[in-house]
């Protein structure tokens, strides 16, 4: 069992009346998470390539668009490839036997009899569909769903001395034959059902879903649900253009414009710096967290404007039949991979000025707004505090943990400790809302509202709770300076386990910055954490 495995046992554990439609939707937007990122700046490479193209500035011939596509479409074509990997370490299984298994959608002898016309063949007399799996969603997410479960049952079954080499095997030689009979087939036909009905509805009535989608994109991506709705979006794209994020485009705008009236109108100098602080990211890039959570709902006015001016742009998308055509996230640099490319401008720039319009004449704050103002951390229920360090050591930035779910800061942002003795204190006044029974692990929620991570070691759960003794409960209320763990540093060494501790904040989405402390090395209770509000 591995770090990511723990990890998702305590956060089922929390949610146990969560709905299984909820843990799918959890699932499918954490794993994008990852890529998304590369997929918005290969995406704009794409199009950056196809203005160039339709300028006649580069020929589709020649090397140099050879190379330039190869490299903005390589992450869409093995997009199967990178899911395997995301989704697997979601779920807790072997990211590598993910990839793998979505690697072998891929392989030269299956695009190639794709390519040649062959339709079908036969695995042990039992006829395999083929088709072109490149860019697809659904297939390879179905797949790790299944995968996930038999890796759980290999590690029960399989020795451990063998299942390093045994597991593998046997993951591919199940999951590759049922991925190309059953799962593929019906992921395709799950993903384009799906993309039938979003584009059969947008072409009934296009108005009416691009106001829709319009006025609620803003808050979708408050919410963090907008991460499942992008999946879909990328499926579309595997079949033809996409109407889901260009209906859904005029949003970032509408709050960019809102941004610019509020720096224009505001004479408060923080406010200022806020807004302006938004403005370039979410105008240049689409992100736009520091004006959705810094002004947008701290200003609730505002959020009647965001509607209005999403609504209208949205509809006008939508009714005029706009479409992306390369995966893109909306922002000013992204126009060019929307069609048709003077309707989409029409559709953003109308939400833009409407923002900005709206926000300027009526204004923005309420009657009540200073007093308000004085408890805005409420509106995103965090505070901004200080979090001390529970070790005493070395200090490590998180991209130099041994474990990717940490590396690439899936489970959330923070730091990591070299621990020299073996005491966890606690570094702030809170509550213990999960402790693993080994030991090794422990989940904080403190009086401000931050859920904080403290993991010691990689997969010190191997030892289960071997040279680890707890002094709390879960449930216990707690102080800054309480003993937590102690953990014998020589004896997990020498049963060949690191004890580099991750100590991470799990809802970071929720704070404008997280600050890590930039000291090569901490005493407990030394500043090690900031985080930042409004």
């Amino acid at each position: 069992m591995s770090n990511q495995q723990d990890i998702n046992q305590t956060e089922q554990s929390n949610i146990k009346k969560e709905s299984f439609l909820t843990k799918i939707l959890e699932v499918l937007s954490g794993s994008f998470a990852p890529i998304i990122g590369l997929l918005a700046g290969a995406g704009l490479l794409k199009a950056l390539v196809a203005v160039l193209s339709m300028v006649g500035w580069l020929s589709s011939e020649s090397g140099t668009y050879i190379v330039l596509s190869a490299a903005g479409g390589a992450v869409f074509y093995f997009l199967p490839v990178f899911l395997g990997i995301s989704i697997a370490n979601k779920i807790g299984a072997n990211g590598y036997v993910g990839g793998v298994i979505g690697a072998s959608l891929l392989t030269p002898e299956i695009v190639g009899l794709v390519d040649g016309g062959v339709e079908s063949i036969n695995f042990l007399g039992m006829p395999v569909l083929l088709a072109d799996y490149s860019s697809t969603v659904f297939p390879i997410f179905i797949a790790m769903l299944v995968y996930a479960g038999l890796e759980k049952v290999l590690k029960k079954v399989i020795y451990k001395e063998v299942q390093m080499f045994i597991n593998p095997m046997i993951a591919l030689l199940v999951m590759v034959p049922l991925t190309l009979l059953i799962f593929g087939p019906f992921g395709t036909l799950l993903g384009e059902g799906l993309g039938f009905i979003i584009n059969f509805l947008s072409a009934k009535s296009g108005i009416l879903a691009g106001a829709v989608l319009g006025s609620a994109w803003t808050f979708l991506t408050i919410a963090g649900l907008h991460w499942t709705v992008i999946p879909l979006a990328i499926a579309n794209l595997a079949t033809g253009p996409d109407p889901i994020i260009a209906m859904a485009a005029p949003a970032p705008f509408a709050q960019v414009g809102i941004a610019i009236a509020v720096f224009l109108k505001t004479k408060d100098k923080d406010l200022k710096a806020l807004a302006a602080s938004g403005i370039v990211p979410g105008g240049l890039a689409g992100t736009t967290e520091a004006i959705n959570y810094g002004i947008i709902l701290r200003y609730r006015r505002t959020m009647i404007y965001v509607i209005i001016a999403g609504a209208i742009g949205g509809a006008i998308n939508g009714g005029l039949g706009v479409r992306m055509i390369e995966f893109v996230l909306p922002s000013l640099l992204s126009i060019p991979a929307f069609s048709p490319l003077g309707s989409h401008l029409i559709g953003i720039g109308t939400a833009f000025l409407l923002g900005l319009i709206l926000t300027y004449a009526l204004g923005f704050e309420g009657k009540n707004q200073k007093k308000a103002d004085n408890y805005s951390h409420l509106v995103v229920g965090v505070k901004p505090e200080t979090i001390g360090s529970p070790l005493q050591g070395k200090v490590l930035q998180l991209s130099e943990v041994e474990d990717q779910l940490f590396a690439t800061e899936t489970v959330g942002k923070g730091i990591a400790i070299e621990p020299e003795v073996g005491k966890v204190i606690s570094p702030v006044n809170g509550t213990i809302t999960s402790l693993f029974p080994t030991g090794h692990a422990i989940g904080i929620t403190t009086n401000a509202g931050a859920e904080l991570l403290i993991f010691i070691g990689v997969n010190t759960i191997k030892l289960e709770g071997k040279y680890f003794k707890t002094h709390v409960q879960q449930g216990d209320q707690i102080k800054q300076g309480d003993l937590l763990i102690e953990f014998d540093i020589e004896e997990i060494q020498k049963a060949g386990y690191k004890t580099t501790t991750p100590i991470v904040i799990t809802n970071s989405e929720e704070y404008l910055d997280v600050q890590t402390s930039r000291v090569k090395t901490v005493k407990q209770n030394d500043d090690l954490i900031k985080l930042r509000t409004l």
